[in-house]
């Protein structure tokens, strides 16, 4: 494999995305931490998810609410994904970047609070950690995923623990992503290794689709 085709390209792209979506924001009457521009833009909030707006599924997840929050998430997803892309591939990362960022933003939309608003990328970044956790436990002969493998579980275990002190943090999305994140590891595994064998695999892909719908349907439930 060349250089140039390990160059982390989706991760540069993704970096452009939402750094121009938060010009966006910012542009807009109160910027990026007014609640009507976030709504306006698509972040997700229960109620209209539940009209059928379902692209609040998807949109959040390049959505940031002020300087701290995109900062954050933007540094570590061009950490992570110096790492992460090269090593599983252009379109595995993409995929698992995009889903895992939708199946955090279903927990959140079937377990968060009915008045909350969700936006970021955090979602989706959870899920890349839990991604190469799995990974670590699939190939765990190999020494580099291994290490790197307990790092990243530490990572989303002291990010987890943070979440029950701060305020204002998603930690259904977080969990929703990390879970999304860790089958989607499994099913695709790494290119060119025929490991995890199909049965897992399609074991994985069943779990990630069963949970999503699980909590789409618990979410599309009003009350009161």
């Amino acid at each position: 494999m060349s250089n140039r085709r390990q160059q982390p390209f989706v991760t540069w792209a993704l970096l452009l995305i939402i750094a121009v979506v938060f010009v966006f924001e910012s542009m807009m009457p109160g910027g990026s931490t007014s609640v009507s521009t976030l709504i306006k833009m698509g972040a997700e909030t229960n109620s209209l998810v539940q009209s059928g707006e379902w692209w609040r599924l998807i949109v959040p997840m390049f959505l940031h609410i002020g300087v701290a929050h995109i900062l954050m998430n933007g540094v570590t997803l061009y950490i992570v994904g110096q790492i992460l892309e090269p090593l599983i591939g252009h379109v595995r990362f993409f995929v698992i970047f995009i889903l895992s960022g939708i199946t955090g933003n279903l927990a959140s939309f079937a377990f968060g609070s009915s008045n909350s608003i969700s936006a970021g990328a955090s979602t989706s970044l959870f899920g890349l950690f839990a991604a190469f956790l799995a990974l670590a436990l699939v190939y765990r002969e190999n020494h580099f995923l291994s290490e790197l493998g307990k790092s990243f579980l530490a990572l989303i275990i002291i990010n987890l623990l943070l979440d029950f002190t701060m305020t204002g943090v998603d930690i259904w999305g977080h969990i929703g992503g990390a879970a999304g994140g860790f089958l989607l590891g499994i099913a695709l595994g790494l290119p060119g290794i025929r490991r995890p064998n199909v049965f897992i695999r399609v074991i994985a892909v069943i779990a990630c689709l069963v949970m999503s719908y699980f909590m789409y349907s618990k979410g599309m439930v009003v009350y009161g």
